[in-house]
This record gives structure tokens, sequence and C-alpha cells, in this order.
């Protein structure tokens, strides 16, 4: 099965289900005997969902389709925010060599009972999920995704402003979902390669919280958080904090990586009487922290940088792709659109690309936020 992974794609942009099931048929090769479908379609699209998929699935004959709706998409060789825009990659892949799980809260409890005889005999080595940010503990559903399952998670979260944002159909009858985690798992012959690029660069050392509450950092190397706060992003944005939205962010570094990955969360408050800091995040005594700079630049550097990690490790040319970008990179961060898949096309060159941006992006089993996440099939 290595590499096994053939492959069709197509995209369309504009008009209603049909529309858009019309156009990206035309597109996709008949009777190519494809087996699995993968579709992300933008809000603007999300009510022609159910209709888009049944009408894909009757008419490529694919019974097992995963996706969502995304805050954008990617299509039409950019980004797709505002407009009805659909992407499709099928693929033709040993039958035995993929699971589709449907929407679920509680995967600890749900994937062992659904699919524990093919887990146990196959050990998956790559899941690709889609959550809905309503999941009531969706970092939760991760982690026991990925350990229910023994795989490497790669997803984010999708749209949280439709009534059933998930694809997970399979030929038992499986279809849409909501509030919960759902997707693909892979068997180890599928031939992927994955790696994560992170929006913000650190601006200082990593520093240990030692005195926490909750998300309030109160100290940082014994000192008062907020003093070391404003040594690390330095004078002249600490002479004016209105600046710091958007631009300064906590760095929450991962334990036992071995690529320097940290998980990035908002600040959300200062005390400048007790000299504390609020974070997006429950923190800890003892807890590392670094604070990053969320900017083009860096974005671009560490995507180039990630991209050529991933061209040394691949055996070929990919076949296909699968990219999940943060909502808040793609034209909000880079000023224009079509920045991160331009840079892909030209390190890694010309392939099928789809993909989404999420509420928050998935690798292995950790929820990151301002990363991009790309899934390569080789």
């Amino acid at each position: 099965m290595s590499g096994g992974f053939d492959c069709a794609f197509a995209d369309a942009i504009g008009g209603g289900s049909g529309g858009l099931a019309a156009a990206c048929l035309a597109q996709l090769p008949k009777d190519s005997g494809a087996n699995l479908g993968i579709v992300y379609v933008s809000e603007p699209a999300a009510a022609s969902l159910p209709a888009l998929v049944e009408a894909l699935a009757a008419g490529t004959g694919i019974a097992s389709w995963v996706g969502g709706v995304g805050l954008g998409i990617l299509a039409g060789g950019g980004e797709v925010y505002d407009r009805p825009a659909a992407a499709v990659l099928t693929a033709t892949l040993p039958p035995d060599s993929f699971r589709v799980f449907a929407a679920t809260a509680d995967p600890a409890a749900d994937l062992p009972r659904d699919h524990a005889a093919w887990i146990e005999a196959v050990e998956p080595a790559l899941a690709l999920v889609h959550a809905d940010p309503r999941c009531p503990d969706v970092t939760r559903a991760a982690i026991d995704a990925g350990r229910a399952s023994g795989a490497f998670l790669v997803g984010g979260l999708v749209s949280h402003q439709c009534e059933a944002p998930l694809v997970a159909r399979s030929a038992d009858g499986d279809g849409l979902g909501r509030e919960g985690l759902a997707g693909l798992l892979l068997a180890p012959g599928i031939s992927v390669a994955t790696s994560l690029t992170q929006g913000c660069s650190p601006i200082g050392p990593v520093r240990r919280i030692d005195e926490a509450r909750d998300n309030i950092a109160m100290q940082i190397d014994g000192r008062p958080a907020l003093d070391v706060f404003l040594e690390d992003i330095g004078p002249a944005l600490a002479q004016d904090l209105r600046r710091l939205g958007g631009l300064i962010f906590a760095g929450l570094p991962v334990a036992g990586s071995d690529t320097g990955d940290y998980l990035v969360r908002n600040l959300v408050g200062i005390d400048p009487s007790r000299g504390w800091i609020a974070l997006g995040a429950e923190i800890a005594a003892g807890d590392p922290i670094v604070f990053c700079r969320r900017d083009p630049d860096s974005a671009r550097q560490d995507l180039t940088r990630m991209l050529r990690q991933l061209s040394g490790r691949l055996p070929g040319p990919p076949r296909a792709g699968i990219y999940v970008s943060c909502i808040a990179r793609g034209a909000s961060l880079f000023g224009e659109p079509g920045v991160e898949t331009a840079l892909i096309r030209e390190v890694l060159g010309e392939f099928p690309l789809v993909g989404f941006f999420a509420n928050g992006e998935i690798s292995r089993d950790r929820l990151y936020g301002h990363t991009g996440v790309l899934t390569l099939f080789t």
C-alpha cells in the first residue's frame, strides 16, 4: 500500500449546491474507482452542504466523504471567504486502508466501540480530523482521539455559524454532524508527510511561571509577571500598550517537543497595580512561557523554513495535499490573498491542494492557534 494515493481534484466558486456540484463533477473523472472524497465549503455555501455531499456521492459513486465548513477555503487557486465555494479531493485507496468516523464529543468511548477491531489490526498512522468549536471540550476530544486511535492527528476547527458543519459520510449511512470531532483514519501504508508552521516568533527567552492562578500569571522568573513582559517586548511597545493587540502573544512551549513547538495564546488583560497578566489559557506554577510577536515577515520565514524541511523528507513530488491555516493568517496577516499557497507551490511544485481556514489548528493531539498545518500524500 505504500504511496497508494491516486487522486483527482475539483473546485467551484459561486452558485448553490446544484451549481457547485455540477461544476465539481464536470472536473472529476468518471468511473475512476475512487472510494474516498474530501470536501470543504465556505460559510456562504454551508446551507448547501447536505445536498452537495449527496450530489457528489451520487455523481462519483463514492460512499465515504469527510470534510466540513471552513471560515474560508482554498479554491480557484486562491482563498475564498465571502462567496459560495467548494473544493474536492477524491482518492482511490485500498478498501481496508481507511475508516471514516462520525462526529463524537467522546472519542475515548466511541472510537473503540465503533472501530476497535480495525484499529487493533491496522494501527492507523494518521487521522484527518475536523472539530466543531461547540464541542464541550474540544482540546480533550483531540487528546482522546489520538490516544484511542494511536494516530497522529492533523486538521482543525471548522465554522461554528452553521447547524451541522462536519462531514463524515460512510457506506453505513453516517453523514453530517456537529458539536464533536469527526474524520478519517488512515493505515500506515498510505504514505504521508506533515508539518506545522508558526505565525509568531519569540521575542525573548523561555521563562518560568513561578506563581499563577487559573489564567493569570503573577510572577515570572521570580519577578512580577508584568515587569518581565514589558522587558521582553521592549521600551517602544511598553510605552504604548494599546499597540499590543494582534501583535504580541504568549507562547506556551510544548513539553517534549524536539522542534521547539509552542502553543500561541492571546493576552487578555493586564493589571498594572498588581503586576499581573492574564492569558487566554489556564497556566500553573512551573509552566514555561515565551512572549511572541506576530507579523507577516516572521510568518513567511517560518513557512518557508517548514516547506524546505518538509521537501527534504519527501521521496518525490507530492501527489496531493491538505492545508489547514488559521483564519488570523491568510489575507488578514499577509495583506493579500494567496501568499501561503504561492509559497507552498514555489517550494514543492504544482499538485492538487485543498484546505480551509480554521478557528484553531490540530497537530498531533494539540490545539494550536496562528499556525498552518500542511499534510502531503506522497
